[in-house]
């Protein structure tokens, strides 16, 4: 957009406006497009801006309970590359010091020559963004693990570190869908239960960087064959829809299925009993979600679970669930919504932690762009 358009949206002078986009141009943050003319050839021709995604990229890791993401990031937020590998031990040391090892390779792969401003973290749980800890992450066994001092020594980056949710909900501010920028709640569910809350455009973390853990909400379903919980819940949120317990009930009916991947290509391929689990999933998913916008009455919800995004019928499901028990969401079709980054969350997560904090200080002291005159 023109010069002139960036100071009505924002309500800057427009000599404020052209003072910025020197030092972000000076950057090579922001680039000129072609010169354009004004409406039927008419007005003083103008010279566009846009982000530039050619010059920059921001790296990311997603630590999950059974394998680890790397993945590449343009400054539009574009994913420009992606590798997953299974843990080959949970130990901090081995997992922290196998992604410093992988980054290089990926982005002498696929940088195309592009330079990597800044590495992000993201995992399940709680994680202390200012302190670059996870604070506590129970299935991978972790306590007080300093990921970005780790991190930075190994790779010589600035290392951002939040939790997956939260890092999830800024993508969705930044590159995702308009509706979500300023009030929304995500609901992430995946081998970790969790959810992050945006309010007046601002992610909250919380006095002690918690907030976020619904893992352990009840929905109603003791009785129904769950496993149990370390929280002594019974029927809680986690034990009820996570990956494990989706996969111990496939088998438990009958399903030749180790991992939930392919519980869900079973499901997308049009299996019956892979579909019940996953309808069944959507159904207490819905039951969450209805006591979530009760309780923050955000614009929107977002669904970060693959069934709502990728199986049609667990989202009307989901929406169904959140109408009959929601007293405040009248319109589920248009304020309960799937991830803006279906089939590629994880990559998203990492990266997502470092560009957000670019587009908070984009005239910081980023060490590879050049200083603030």
């Amino acid at each position: 957009m023109a010069r002139s358009t960036v100071a009505r949206l924002t309500g800057l002078s427009p000599a404020a406006v052209s003072g910025h986009c020197g030092v972000l141009l000076s950057r090579g943050l922001i680039r000129e497009g072609q010169e354009t003319a004004g409406p039927r050839g008419l007005g003083r021709p103008h010279v566009p801006l846009e982000v530039d995604g050619g010059r920059f990229l921001v790296a990311g890791v997603h630590i999950a309970v059974t394998h680890t993401t790397l993945s590449l990031m343009d400054l539009r937020g574009r994913i420009v590359a992606e590798e997953r590998r299974p843990h080959r031990a949970t130990e901090p040391g081995r997992v922290l010091g196998d992604l410093t090892r992988r980054l290089p390779g990926l982005v002498a792969a696929h940088g195309a020559g592009r330079t990597v401003l800044a590495l992000g973290a993201a995992t399940g749980h709680w994680v202390d963004p200012e302190a670059g800890v996870v604070v506590r992450h129970p299935q991978l066994g972790w306590r007080d693990v300093a990921v970005r001092s780790v991190l930075a020594e190994g790779t010589g980056l600035p290392v951002h570190v939040d939790s997956h949710a939260r890092a999830l909900a800024r993508a969705e501010q930044l590159v995702g869908r308009s509706a979500t920028r300023a009030s929304a709640v995500l609901l992430f569910v995946g081998a970790v239960v969790d959810a992050a809350f945006v309010s007046g455009g601002a992610v909250h973390q919380g006095p002690r960087s918690g907030a976020g853990n619904v893992a352990h909400l009840p929905v109603g379903a003791a009785g129904d064959g769950a496993s149990s919980c370390v929280c002594g819940v019974p029927g809680c949120l986690q034990s009820e829809v996570s990956e494990p317990e989706m996969v111990r009930r496939a088998v438990a009916a009958g399903l030749s299925v180790s991992s939930f991947p392919a519980l869900l290509e079973r499901a997308l391929a049009g299996d019956p009993t892979a579909g019940e689990l996953f309808l069944r999933r959507a159904r207490l998913v819905g039951r969450a979600a209805a006591v979530l916008l009760d309780m923050f009455d955000p614009e929107v919800l977002i669904v970060v679970e693959p069934g709502a995004g990728r199986l049609p019928e667990c989202l009307a499901t989901l929406r169904a669930e959140v109408a009959d028990r929601s007293w405040v969401c009248d319109d589920p079709e248009h304020r309960v919504v799937p991830s803006s980054f279906t089939g590629s969350v994880l990559a998203t997560a990492g990266p997502a932690v470092a560009l957000g904090a670019l587009y908070d200080d984009p005239l910081g002291p980023w060490p590879a762009l050049p200083a603030v005159s």
